[in-house]
């Protein structure tokens, strides 16, 4: 009975979350639940907060209010602990270009301490998945912009992490990329691995187990992608007609005295 408790609890846990940056309030009681072992995926148009949310979880940054947990870890009290297991790529993410793929591999093993004795198995493990091996020995300035999605995805990997955070991680990459770092993510999901993400490409989100929309700061709705389009044509659709009336929602209430 413990452990089907144990399992129904959320491996990400945020309650009521606030953000602010000085008068700025960026996130509004924001709460979700990530289940272990599934995609989350964080929608929503360019300044809604996606990213925040990203690096609160990461332990990037601190909440103003509410608090955010790492299975049973509190992400301010417990962010050594939890910095071991996550994989966090964001947006810019700190590729070295003048080194090689293998260098890239090396660096970001000798920073997250791993043994010489593992590094051979990991090193292959990952740039084998990726299907970079071939690779090894070119700059990473001189791969494509796709190629370099997916090292990136393999150096926040090495450490073998329970739960990866992606902020949007295909933008500006080839459609075929796209579909094969998704790919990787199916793959990463049926071995069990936790993965909360942001795309601004709702193909992709369809791909996710559960979507939370959000907007200016705000979490509008969280359900399954079917769910979540309903009867509409698409999920864009959905998701276009949900923020158009929010925002006249809003304009309507500006003129209220």
């Amino acid at each position: 009975m413990a452990d089907s408790v144990q399992d129904a609890r959320p491996y990400v846990d945020a309650r009521s979350v606030y953000l602010s940056f000085g008068r700025v309030q960026a996130l509004k009681d924001i709460s979700f639940g990530v289940q272990r072992g599934t995609i989350f995926g964080l929608v929503g148009s360019d300044g809604a907060g996606k990213s925040s949310v990203l690096r609160l979880v990461a332990g990037m940054i601190r909440p103003s209010a509410g608090k955010i947990f790492i299975g049973s870890l509190d992400s301010v009290t417990g962010r050594r602990k939890i910095k071991r297991l996550i994989g966090y790529m964001p947006q810019r993410f700190g590729l070295y270009p003048d080194l090689t793929v293998g260098e890239n591999m090396d660096f970001f093993m000798d920073t997250f301490g791993i043994v010489r004795a593992e590094r051979k198995r990991r090193k292959e493990k990952y740039l084998g998945f990726s299907n970079l091996l071939p690779f090894l020995d070119r700059q990473a300035g001189n791969l494509s912009g796709g190629m370099k999605q997916k090292l990136g995805l393999a150096c926040v990997l090495v450490h073998e992490p329970e739960l990866l955070i992606l902020d949007e991680p295909t933008n500006g990459v080839d459609p075929v990329s796209r579909r094969e770092f998704w790919d990787m993510l199916g793959q990463m999901r049926s071995e069990g691995m936790t993965i909360l993400v942001a795309t601004a490409y709702l193909d992709e989100a369809k791909k996710c187990d559960r979507l939370a929309l959000m907007h200016a700061g705000n979490l509008l709705e969280q359900n399954e992608p079917a769910r979540m389009q309903g009867d509409y044509p698409s999920l864009e659709t959905a998701v276009v007609d949900r923020i158009r009336q929010v925002d006249e929602g809003l304009a309507d209430d500006s003129f209220e005295y």
